[in-house]
């Protein structure tokens, strides 16, 4: 192992090139910006997903990202006119890709080196865990650590994960202490907090938990954690602020049935306080996401809740979650892994969120729809949903009709527009709340 600067890592990378970095928090930063201090590359494909700081390389001649899920830089980046493209694959199979893809260069970042040497992977396990390794073992490929001071130590599960490396399989280790991206707690808003009230009817005393981002899942753990019910487990994709704010009320015995005493995660992005509070924490466990994302697995814990967003659902339950049209908005990520977990584990729900109509160019429209036009793809299919829930109520759908599916997704849709979905007629756009 050498240890060099992030300018002098950088210069390993050729002109033509494959290199892979992880998903979001396991970023290397210093390195991705000293490599956009090159002018131009011949030919450099990086692949990546989900951004979270606007790194110049990608407007770079020569260079072409491949993500696995877009956030705004990506979609920045695209408005630009950069070459960017979407890789459609959900977030447990990047680890087949990873392996297939073989990049002759890997970054990621890390905490820095304890007593023994160990790198902890700090806020990301995800899917390159195994191929950062086998990159480390090859020596026709470079394997490049920016250990950041400012990143939490965070825990595995050893033997079966311990969630770090070793700096004898590491090529170049960077030090570093650029700030960490952070993720302001979000409030909810009126809207967002009535979804909320909603969806916590279906997560009884027990229930095995998995959230996303935004206002509707952490004001859902805002309730549980001031309500009168207790003994959650956790098992979700991405560890957030406000499931800390869950486990910190005492509310979170992880009494799951699998990976008892501890919660699991495969990512964590939120505040600094977040960071904080994971650091060096075995409370929660960070485990590489074909594990945390198994449907297998999930399905093993008990009471499974899983709580995700949606863009869009129409009439017979399909739902869309990732893309706008004919742009990729975001990515696959763990949605149907979740779902298809959830209704399998005994006791378990899996329960689609979304607000019942979007603000839009041509005004403000119904998020539950007839039919999705002409090339929309389905993140989630119809028989795997259970139930969808706005702020007008929830519509469980699992074992029901076709028609008995429209006419309980008709009663959940904006007032303005009920009639409209059940006479097969165009909608109109929605007016007011």
């Amino acid at each position: 192992m050498q240890t060099l600067s992030a300018s002098e890592a950088a210069g390993l990378v050729r002109d033509s090139d494959t290199l892979a970095v992880p998903l979001g928090p396991g970023q290397p930063g210093a390195f991705l910006h000293a490599l956009g201090a090159r002018e131009a590359f011949r030919s450099l494909t990086v692949f990546g997903a989900l951004l979270l700081d606007f790194y110049p390389l990608f407007t770079r001649p020569g260079v072409r990202l491949l993500s696995g899920f877009f956030g705004p830089v990506e979609r920045a980046l695209r408005a630009g006119g950069h070459p960017v493209e979407f890789v459609p694959a959900d977030f447990r199979r990047f680890a087949k890709l990873a392996r297939e893809m073989a990049p002759r260069v890997m970054a990621t970042a890390t905490a820095p080196p304890d007593a023994e040497g160990r790198l902890s992977l700090s806020l990301h396990a995800g899917a390159t865990v195994a191929e950062l390794q086998r990159c480390g073992r090859d020596p026709d490929r470079v394997l490049v650590v920016e250990a950041n001071a400012r990143l939490p130590r965070t825990c595995g599960h050893p033997p079966e994960s311990p969630h770090c490396l070793h700096v004898d399989e590491v090529d170049v280790l960077v030090p570093s202490d650029r700030d960490v991206p952070a993720l302001p707690d979000a409030e909810a808003d009126p809207v967002e907090r009535r979804i909320a009230e909603h969806a916590s009817r279906f997560i009884p005393d027990g229930a095995t938990l998995q959230t996303g981002i935004g206002g509707v899942p952490n004001h859902i753990a805002r309730l549980l954690a001031a309500g009168s019910g207790g003994d959650y487990g956790i098992h979700t994709e991405m560890f957030t602020d406000g499931l800390m704010q869950l486990q910190r009320a005492g509310k979170v015995s992880n009494r799951k049935g699998i990976y008892d005493g501890f919660s699991v995660t495969t990512f964590a992005f939120g505040s600094r306080a977040l960071y904080d509070w994971l650091d060096q924490n075995p409370a929660v466990r960070f485990l590489p996401v074909d594990r945390v994302n198994d449907p297998a697995l999930i399905a093993r814990n008990r009471q499974m809740v899983s709580i995700n967003g949606a863009l869009s659902v129409d009439l017979v339950g399909q739902v869309v979650a990732d893309r706008i049209g004919e742009h990729e908005h975001s990515g696959i990520g763990g949605h149907e892994d979740f779902v298809t977990g959830a209704a399998f584990s005994p006791g378990g729900r899996s329960l689609i969120c979304l607000p019942a109509a979007a603000n839009t160019p041509r005004g403000r429209v119904s998020r539950i729809v007839g039919a999705f036009p002409a090339g929309a793809c389905v993140t989630t299919p119809r028989h795997q949903v259970d139930v969808v829930v706005t702020e007008y109520g929830a519509a469980e759908l699992a074992g029901r009709t076709a028609k008995e599916r429209a006419q309980a997704l008709a009663a959940i849709a904006h007032p303005a527009v009920r009639e409209a979905l059940l006479g097969g007629q165009e909608l109109p756009l929605v007016v007011g709340d």
